[in-house]
């Protein structure tokens, strides 16, 4: 038998405890406080997001019984807050596992929202002994890592699977564990796609802030020749340049995604790409006169689209049409034309800058 063990009383969204048999369950509310909200937000933007985590372990939501229900979820705090807040007025027995800080669907793709980690942790939390009955609700979207007759064979547990939404589990638990097919459906909408442009906008900056930094030192040095005033000139275009990169790869790919020819990822990001780059030639037009001009807007229309596409495909696991041998097929033959592309720009634009 699994040693067993709870989660800590001591962590800031527990309101108290439930006695049990094998000692205190941390008890929690439906209700989410300021903090809870504030650190959602900072996940978001990928301000702590891999430390945004509960312990592993089992939760009682209100004041469960032997009889009460029993959810299982993430240990991405994310994860657990959606559940809480959907059941207000409920007791229920909350089974967290530990995806380390990976939401549900992520995480059984991964495969730690899996057989083996839920019959380890109903073992060690002592739940044979705490209900009476022996069925489980796990997420939807955790069925990919879920083989529900292992867990039936060797924990004795029943899986039964909810909604995709936790908003949607009342309705649910009223008709009696059934789902609606709109339960069943899950959806991409506009909404659910800008939620994630934050976090990958933060993670291109965090690299373009080493990046644009040098781009603008090595178009400042290359144009001095020129005079200051062209120098500045070169150097603020680079970095928006590569500002416009990031906006078509990670902004505006999500956001008009089912519109964008292409079913591709890295299409969609590309052909954004080469939209900012028709965009900025309309606008520095003058700059084709001179040689450098010219190699200097031709190494971004290398740069940008391989850049865009770079960053549409961190989009793939997030959508609802896209499998794990998809990307894996895709990222065989995007990445080197990725990686070619850039390399092609680069050396244009440092001759741009040094050779003429």
């Amino acid at each position: 038998m699994a040693q067993l063990s709870l989660p800590s009383l001591d962590q800031p969204f527990v309101v108290g405890s439930i006695q049990t048999l094998f000692g205190l369950v941390p008890q929690v509310s439906s209700s989410l406080v300021w903090g809870d909200r504030l650190g959602a937000f900072k996940a978001r933007w990928g301000i702590g997001r891999m430390h945004y985590t509960v312990e592993p372990g089992l939760y009682a939501l209100g004041k469960p019984d032997h009889q009460s229900p029993i959810f299982v979820t993430a240990n991405y705090k994310m994860s657990f807050d959606k559940l809480r807040e959907a059941l207000p007025g409920r007791n229920a027995w909350i089974l967290v596992l530990d995806t380390k800080g990976i939401n549900v669907w992520c995480a059984s793709g991964k495969g730690t929202f899996g057989t083996k980690e839920l019959v380890g942790r109903i073992k060690s939390s002592g739940l044979e002994e705490i209900v009476s009955h022996r069925e489980l609700i796990l997420p939807q979207l955790s069925g990919p890592g879920v083989a529900a007759h292992l867990v039936k064979k060797l924990s004795g547990f029943k899986v039964t699977y909810g909604p995709i939404l936790a908003a949607d589990l009342p309705a649910f638990l009223n008709h009696e564990l059934k789902a609606t097919p709109e339960m069943r459906l899950k959806t991409f909408t506009i909404r659910e796609r800008m939620a994630l442009i934050p976090m990958e906008v933060v993670g291109a900056l965090k690299v373009g802030f080493i990046v644009i930094p040098v781009l603008f030192l090595l178009a400042l040095f290359g144009r001095l020749g020129g005079g200051l005033t062209s120098a500045l000139h070169h150097g603020l275009f680079s970095v928006l340049d590569l500002l416009i990169a990031i906006l078509a790869g990670a902004v505006l790919t999500p956001l008009l995604l089912p519109w964008v020819p292409g079913r591709a990822f890295s299409l969609k990001g590309f052909g954004l790409g080469l939209l900012g780059v028709a965009m900025l030639m309309i606008f520095v037009w003058n700059d084709w006169v001179t040689w450098s001009g010219r190699l200097e807007i031709l190494s971004w229309v290398f740069l940008i689209p391989a850049t865009s596409a770079y960053l549409a495909m961190n989009f793939t696991g997030a959508s609802t049409y896209t499998s794990l041998s998809g990307v894996r097929k895709e990222m065989r033959w995007a990445l080197p034309l990725q990686i070619g592309s850039g390399i092609v720009g680069m050396i244009l634009w440092l001759g741009s800058n040094f050779l003429t």
